[in-house]
């Protein structure tokens, strides 16, 4: 991904890459985003941008597993977790959901996986310590808590399902507070130009309506230009 189109998704929203990703195929319909309303730790920071680098875990019940095959699978998730392109997101799948209880991103938790350059982490689990989490690493999540039950990893890399969205390990991650999407890869080299034309799109019927005597003969024609320039 060049830098241009990276800086230029960090500055707009996810339903504005949500409108643009049916700009660039040309018909409405795209599907693959989150439903439902998700909580973002900080919603004045911009958009998670980056490359989905995925995993399950589960914390309402003990794990059956033995010890050691845990804990050879937590260092196989933080090592999965610190490899790969970037920029990267942690997109993790809580089995318990929508009865997560295992609050896996605090404070520590995530300042590891800032540090190892990722920019945020997507989960439909449980973040806590809100007001201690690192700046820079925003993390979009289905709910807060106060404890990490029996939080464990249980799958490493796997394809995943966050709030109806499916993501494979790789794909390219747009979150915000509005939730998220994936960024179809046959469309990325046309998103630049599209994000642009619909910005530019917008504003012919934005511009006049916050003028001063906006009123409905200004709305038609400003829509009438706006309906031409999407065609």
């Amino acid at each position: 991904m060049e830098n241009t189109l990276l800086d230029l998704l960090k500055s707009v929203d996810t339903p504005t890459v949500c409108n643009a990703i049916e700009v660039a195929q040309g018909k409405r319909g795209f599907a693959n985003f989150t439903r439902g309303t998700m909580l973002c730790s900080a919603p004045e920071a911009g958009a998670i941008v980056g490359y989905a680098r995925t995993a399950k875990i589960a914390a309402v019940n003990p794990p059956s597993e033995p010890p050691e095959v845990i804990r050879e699978r937590r260092m196989a998730y933080y090592k999965h977790m610190s490899e790969g392109p970037r920029p990267g997101v942690a997109v993790v799948e809580d089995l318990d959901y929508p009865d997560c209880i295992g609050a896996y991103w605090g404070e520590i938790n995530t300042t590891v996986h800032k540090g190892f350059g990722l920019s945020g982490a997507l989960t439909n689990g449980v973040m806590r310590d809100l007001g201690d989490l690192p700046q820079g690493f925003p993390v979009v999540a289905g709910s807060i808590g106060p404890s990490h039950g029996f939080v464990h990893v249980c799958e490493v890399g796997t394809p995943v399902s966050v709030f109806g969205m499916a993501v494979n390990d790789g794909e390219l991650i747009h979150a915000d507070r509005h939730g998220a999407l994936v960024i179809p890869a046959d469309i990325v080299p046309m998103l630049e130009r599209a994000i642009r034309k619909l910005l530019e799109t917008e504003k012919l019927v934005l511009e006049p309506a916050r003028r001063d005597g906006f009123d409905f003969a200004s709305f038609e024609k400003a829509w009438a230009a706006f309906e031409k320039a999407r065609t």
